[in-house]
């Protein structure tokens, strides 16, 4: 067998325990990388909703493209999966005797029910706590960037409601904009792409929700 083949079985074998090992909210997948359009050669779980001959993601490739010939591993980095759930992520390069990258391979943990879960906990936790169940303390990020800004607003209105975007409703999607709305976050360049990304739908329902926000607005004003 010769040394790729080794590898690659070896790696099925890890990824395989390891979803086996942390359910159904776990992913495992190896990306050949000799081939970055169809890179994606085996895949355990359904975290990504991807199937083998995908591409290589984004970040994969940015990272390849910066490591002349020598990526280095990224563990336990936040991502977003297409409908908006938190993923925990981590991305190991596998090297040949000859020290040459052959393969990636990534695990991707979904951490919405996690996160539900310790959100429906901590009105319970926090005044034990806090000992005042004051919520109103303010929340400040230093961003570098605008993109920074909005991703903040937009954490603290996930932490409003409760809930990640993947398990809410359509109101409570449009109660999400229109939280991040009155917060000032639409008014920067770019704000209703970058939210519609966080949130797992297109702009154009964005769009959709603003006009429901606006109308229903109109009509209290009335």
């Amino acid at each position: 067998m010769e040394e790729r083949d080794r590898i690659f079985k070896q790696l099925k074998q890890i990824g395989n325990a390891i979803v086996s090992m942390f359910g159904k909210n776990c992913e495992t997948c190896i990306h050949d990388l000799n081939d970055l359009q169809h890179s994606l050669v085996h895949i355990n779980g359904s975290v990504t909703g991807r199937a083998i001959g995908a591409p290589a993601t984004d970040l994969l490739v940015k990272i390849l493209k910066k490591a002349d010939g020598r990526p280095e591993d990224m563990l336990d980095y936040r991502t977003v999966s297409g409908d908006g759930r938190v993923l925990k992520s981590s991305t190991t390069f596998i090297f040949d005797s000859q020290d040459h990258p052959l393969f990636a391979f990534c695990i991707n943990f979904d951490t919405t029910d996690y996160f539900n879960a310790s959100q429906a906990l901590t009105p319970f936790l926090f005044h034990e706590i806090n000992g005042s169940g004051d919520h109103s303390d303010p929340l400040e990020t230093f961003a570098h960037s605008s993109g920074e800004t909005i991703e903040a607003l937009f954490q603290q209105v996930i932490l409003e409601i409760g809930k990640l975007p993947a398990t809410m409703s359509t109101d409570e999607k449009t109660d999400l904009v229109e939280i991040l709305e009155r917060s000032g976050a639409l008014q920067f360049k770019g704000a209703v792409e970058q939210i519609a990304l966080l949130a797992g739908v297109s702009k154009y329902t964005i769009y959709n929700y603003l006009k429901k926000i606006h109308a229903k607005q109109a009509i209290n004003h009335l």
